[in-house]
């Protein structure tokens, strides 16, 4: 019943899933208590150029994916704050830039490259042992500092002038917040690719606050959903021959359907336990 352990492929897709799943759905309740819905496709979209530059100039793709998904997420940052755009607007234009300059990268590149692809569509069941070993330890860097600022995320979450004003470095803080989720977007690439991690930050969280009033108990348990439907994802890919990244964000979005059956229960966001 448990052959499937014998087989590296499969430890190793099992640990990425764990430590993809468990981090975007952590993050995710930021994103969508903040309203940041569309930052995590505009990142990963960005996030893909650089990937596509990479292998254009035949660089290791880790450094250019993640400068490419943290200085998008900046500008788009930047942009809200000085009131030029409202979010999703800038989200959207540099959405379709970067994409347009992925695609281009893309089209430069003079050999028709598997690996590139894999970032897009994601290919969970080929990464490396050295690539997990870099998931795993960017998952241990994002996790190491939602604990260290989880508070004050979830202050300026709800409220970021009134976490300002209550001396608390929110415009800081929230830039550390899009770094963050440029991280995540970076180290989710080869699991779920460019296409489907924006899922992967929103479904989780958001099925989570159908179902409680705590945001305490939000996060328990959209990181439960976000590792549960990853974990479900490979295995279901692995004994069914289904792409894995399609199948999870399916099993989260059925999921999601479910709680919106069930008596809502997010009237307000005061408690923590």
């Amino acid at each position: 019943m448990f052959e499937f352990l014998a087989y590296e492929f499969m430890q190793r897709a099992l640990i990425t899933a764990f430590f993809v799943g468990g981090v975007c759905s952590w993050l995710g309740v930021f994103v969508v208590l903040r309203g940041l819905a569309f930052i995590g496709a505009g990142t990963a979209h960005a996030a893909f150029a650089g990937v596509a530059l990479a292998y254009l100039l035949q660089v290791p793709p880790l450094l250019l994916a993640i400068a490419f998904g943290v200085l998008t997420a900046w500008a788009a940052g930047l942009l809200e704050e000085k009131g030029r755009m409202k979010l999703d607007v800038s989200i959207g234009i540099l959405f379709t830039s970067t994409m347009a300059m992925a695609i281009l990268f893309i089209g430069l590149i003079k050999a028709y490259s598997a690996e590139v692809y894999s970032y897009l569509f994601g290919s969970i069941l080929s990464v490396t042992p050295s690539e997990m070993k870099i998931i795993v330890l960017l998952s241990i860097v994002v996790v190491a500092t939602l604990l260290a600022f989880s508070k004050e995320f979830y202050f300026i979450a709800f409220d970021q002038d009134m976490a300002e004003s209550s001396g608390i470095p929110a415009r800081p803080l929230f830039f550390l917040m899009l770094t963050l989720i440029a991280i995540t977007v970076v180290l989710s690439l080869k699991a779920i690719g460019a296409m489907l991690v924006f899922a992967m930050l929103l479904i989780p969280a958001s099925t989570a606050y159908q179902l409680t009033h705590s945001l305490s108990r939000m996060t328990r348990i959209s990181i439960a959903i976000g590792i549960v439907t990853a974990i479900a994802g490979v295995l279901l890919s692995y004994w069914f021959d289904l792409p894995s990244g399609p199948t999870t964000v399916l099993l989260q979005t059925t999921l999601f359907f479910i709680a919106l059956i069930l008596p809502q229960r997010h009237t307000g966001r005061s408690t923590t336990n």
